[in-house]
């Protein structure tokens, strides 16, 4: 082996510069589990899945914590001995020990003996060692077999990193299961919505607000190329490879940017390719199986591996071996396979029914057989599905579309379907359509009481989405005995559950949930409201503890079974918002509301609307966007009139008078209260008699509302006389926020009116607030209320601060980096005030030891650093991580 190193490889062991777009992913970090404990991780992935900027991360990590990172890129033109080489090129640079390795470079030895020696002498220095090796799949079979016997010999102070594309077997499969080396996969490299926000705002140049970048995510499905991609075509104000500017100005053309990202993918295909992807474009998701049949390629199977190894056109899914093509993409081969003749579409339709038909995939046959022109036949696989009952399912609401075109006559033949188009239409808010079909349906002969029971629960799903909640509670009281069917029983529960809840009993509407198990294969419709009651209950007392424990893996569950933008994903993304709120996790907030506002608006219960609405205005309010929650504040009250939906439009005017309330603006608040008694006078709104449950709820805001209004007149003895009442209903019906809120500014009034109870009064309101986890609650309420309780505390807010706006002219500060075992406490010193440029006399004054002691350190600082100057020991330790960079 050479003594000396080939001048190409020092440019193989410099590590890439983190650039300050560089996401730092939390959930990947060598600290979380299961990475923490494990020697080595291998990180593989298809092209443009971020491997590379992982690594740079994880280097930057191991660096602050004082290890030495020898990096290795582009290993492939490596044969073994140039490899073996590099090995200990990589500490010498990496680490700073120019020596390292010498006497293995002294001898003549194979690539297997000189990686032994490596790890020997890597055993013997006093310092953690961790081994980068980027683009493995490159390597030759001969080096990757070193590779694998660093693997396997590693001593316990190296950890080793790897990059590699799929495929490529490396032939640790035992390492894997034993859990020595941990990998981490595509499917975990893919961006979360939150970091898809997060990257969208470090972007310089880039004005995008956080629904486009929500739909950005959703085109590319958290791609982190295609979203790198797609960002930088709206920060240059133009398409890649067109000279069109686009507006900034948060309305970016999603179908635009959709297209350009699919042409660059679909320009890496072959014709073979496309035509196997157009012809299984019809079905999802895809069996290999399925897919032979509809493409008649004997090779369909390998095609599609391969594709979804090289490109994100193609996943698997939670499903085992099945797969599923992008969902831009299927629309865009969809368009591509309507261009064949409609005979040759719908065959392909009918082989894709009768194959899932067989496998008992009935709900999948039903549409295929629809869309192969046999309607009789579909009607039946659909009624037979729910006949096994996945009425309560959700899936039902595949079937809309059809019920819509089929005439009265023809529906009355299959009373399982009219009973899944009155759920649709239950769902979409569309009550009296619903009742229509409900009451035509019990106006049949010999309806069973199975049957009817469920007209009941439709007609009790209407109210409930109609905001007539004794409505439901009359439904609900006239049921004396459910139907010996599976899951009414369950369901049953879940009614009783809201029932109590509406009757101001949180405590007894858990407890009809406590002994209930919720799981199973897949999310259940009786399990989606099972989730979002108990969240209900939780936040009607202010629990949000609670909520922020249980809620996160239900949604997660919903995402990835029912689609990000479903109605039950959204409700829970709403009502989880509304505790972190609380919390002060803002950024979680933000990207759990994101591009889900149109959803919850149109179909979602009245409470989710309500949380969403009024978590996005407070949260706009603390970032000092004002204009922006009186925008959200007007929409909702659009909403309540579109949906006919009082209840919207009264909560609307009360988070407006509030807005105005913290600023005292007395005026304002005059009229707001004027417009809500003349809405709450409405001949048209049901009276306290007539409605005892819908009037009670808005009788408190309205009062809440009033409160409000005398505080911002500064009628302090009105508004302590106003909001005593209020703390005592609050109180009493277990409302566990709104009792918080009133009872602070209850003492708020107290204390400007000199009264002494009012410090007993906030320091209870303080306690209860702490115990419950409400952090935002004395913020949301008033400002001046907030900066008491501050100066009672004499520490932080109670609330945690929100940055009116981000800083982005100031640089990013770079933490100080941990001392690095490569050098001394006291060299470590002496290298931080070489870095201001101080002679040695002004840094032995600085550190008060003498000028010879100086003279020494730096000598070995440059001896240790390979640098023959002060400035390149300044340069080198900033390559190397040893000094924080601007």
């Amino acid at each position: 082996m050479s003594k000396t190193f080939p001048p190409d490889l020092l440019l193989k062991v410099q590590s890439p510069r983190a650039t300050r777009q560089l996401l730092t992913r939390a959930g990947l970090s060598l600290t979380s589990e299961p990475l923490r404990d494990a020697s080595a991780v291998l990180v593989q992935a298809s092209a443009g899945f971020g491997k590379t900027s992982l690594l740079a991360q994880w280097r930057l990590e191991q660096v602050a914590r004082g290890a030495a990172v020898a990096w290795i890129a582009d290993p492939g033109s490596l044969d073994p001995d140039r490899f073996a080489q590099t090995l200990i090129l990589s500490v010498r640079v990496g680490a700073g020990r120019p020596r390292f390795g010498e006497a293995l470079l002294k001898e003549a030895m194979t690539p297997t003996d000189c990686v032994t020696g490596w790890l020997a002498e890597v055993a013997q220095i006093a310092l953690d060692l961790v081994l980068v090796l980027d683009e493995v799949d490159r390597m030759s079979p001969e080096s990757q077999r070193l590779v694998v016997y660093l693997l396997r010999n590693q001593p316990p102070n190296l950890k080793i990193l790897l990059a590699a594309r799929n495929p490529c077997e490396l032939g640790i499969e035992d390492l894997l299961s034993y859990g020595r080396v941990q990998r981490v996969s595509g499917r975990q490299l893919k961006f979360s919505i939150v970091e898809t926000l997060e990257l969208a705002r470090k972007r310089p140049g880039l004005q995008i607000d956080d629904d486009g970048a929500a739909r950005l995510h959703a085109i590319c499905e958290g791609w982190p190329l295609g979203l790198q991609l797609l960002l930088t075509a709206i920060a240059n104000g133009a398409m890649p490879g067109e000279g069109e500017v686009h507006e900034l100005d948060g309305s970016v053309d999603v179908e635009r940017l959709a297209d350009d990202f699919l042409d660059r993918l679909f320009r890496q295909l072959s014709a073979a390719d496309l035509r196997v992807l157009e012809r299984i474009a019809i079905a999802d998701p895809l069996h290999p199986d399925l897919c032979v049949l509809l493409s008649g390629a004997a090779d369909a199977n390998e095609r599609l591996t391969r594709l979804a190894n090289e490109t994100p056109l193609i996943s698997f899914s939670e499903r085992g071996e099945w797969l599923r093509l992008h969902r831009l993409a299927r629309e865009r081969l969809c368009q591509c396979l309507d261009a064949l003749p409609r005979t040759e579409r719908e065959q392909l339709h009918g082989l894709a029914a009768d194959w899932l038909s067989a496998h008992g995939l009935l709900e999948d046959a039903a549409r295929h057989a629809w869309e192969a022109n046999q309607y009789e036949r579909a009607l039946e696989l659909a009624e037979q599905n729910l006949d096994d009952g996945t009425t309560l399912n959700g899936s039902h609401l595949l079937l809309h579309e059809w019920l819509e075109r089929l005439p009265e006559q023809r529906l009355d033949r299959y009373p399982r379907l009219q009973l899944a188009a009155a759920w649709t239409l239950t769902l979409r808010g569309q009550h009296v359509a619903a009742i229509e079909r409900v009451e035509r349906l019990l106006a049949r002969p010999g309806i069973s009481e199975a049957l009817r029971y469920e007209c009941t629960l439709i007609m009790g799903g209407a109210a409930v989405y109609a905001d007539q909640p004794d409505s439901f509670a009359a439904l609900h009281d006239a049921v004396r005995e459910v139907p010996a069917v599976e899951n009414w029983q369950l369901v049953h529960e879940n009614r009783s559950a809201w029932r109590q809840l509406l009757q101001g009993e949180p405590g007894q509407a858990r407890l009809l949930m406590r002994q209930r198990s919720v799981g199973g294969r897949r999310l259940a419709y009786r399990d989606q409201w099972t989730f979002i009651i108990q969240a209900l209950c939780n936040l009607w007392e202010g629990q949000v503890r609670q909520v922020e424990q249980q809620l996160p893996s239900a949604l997660q569950r919903a995402e990835r079974e029912l689609g990000r933008r479903s109605e039950f994903a959204s409700m829970l993304a709403a009502l989880l918002a509304a505790a972190l709120w609380e919390r002060g996790q803002i950024a979680d907030v933000a990207a759990l509301l994101a591009h889900r506002m149109d959803v919850l608006e149109r179909s979602a219960m009245p409470q989710a609307v309500v949380l969403a609405f009024c978590t996005a205005a407070r949260m706009a309010t603390a970032q000092g966007a004002e204009h922006r929650a009186l925008e959200l504040l007007a929409t909702l009250d659009a909403v309540g009139q579109a949906r006919k939906l009082p209840r919207l439009r009264l909560v609307s005017l009360v988070e407006q008078l509030r807005l105005h309330a913290r600023r005292y603006r007395a005026e304002t608040c005059r009229s707001l209260v004027a417009e809500l008694d003349r809405l709450l006078a409405d001949p048209a709104l049901p009276s306290l008699e007539e409605a005892p449950l819908w009037r009670f709820g808005v009788e408190l805001s309205a009062n809440l509302a009033r409160g409000l209004a005398l505080i911002a007149a500064q009628d302090w003895r009105g508004a302590a006389a106003a909001l005593e009442s209020l703390v005592n209903e609050a109180r009493r019906r277990r409302l566990g926020r709104l009792h918080i809120e009133s009872q602070a500014l209850h003492a708020y009034a107290m204390n400007r009116l000199g009264e002494p109870c009012a410090d007993v009064l906030i320091k209870e309101a303080i306690d209860l607030a702490e115990a419950l986890g409400l952090g935002r609650v004395f913020a949301d309420a008033h400002p001046d209320l907030e900066a008491w309780v501050r100066e009672l505390k004499g520490a932080a807010p109670v609330g945690p601060a929100v940055a009116s706006k981000p800083e982005t002219d100031r640089p990013p500060m770079v933490p100080n980096m941990a001392p690095n075992m490569t050098l001394t406490p006291k060299e470590r010193s002496v290298l931080d005030l070489l870095e201001r440029s101080l002679t040695n006399k002004e840094i032995a004054l600085a550190l008060q030891v003498g000028e010879e002691t100086i003279k020494w350190h730096v000598k070995n600082l440059l001896a240790k650093l390979d640098a023959s100057t002060r400035r390149q020991a300044v340069a080198r330790a900033r390559t190397l991580g040893l000094l924080a960079t601007a």
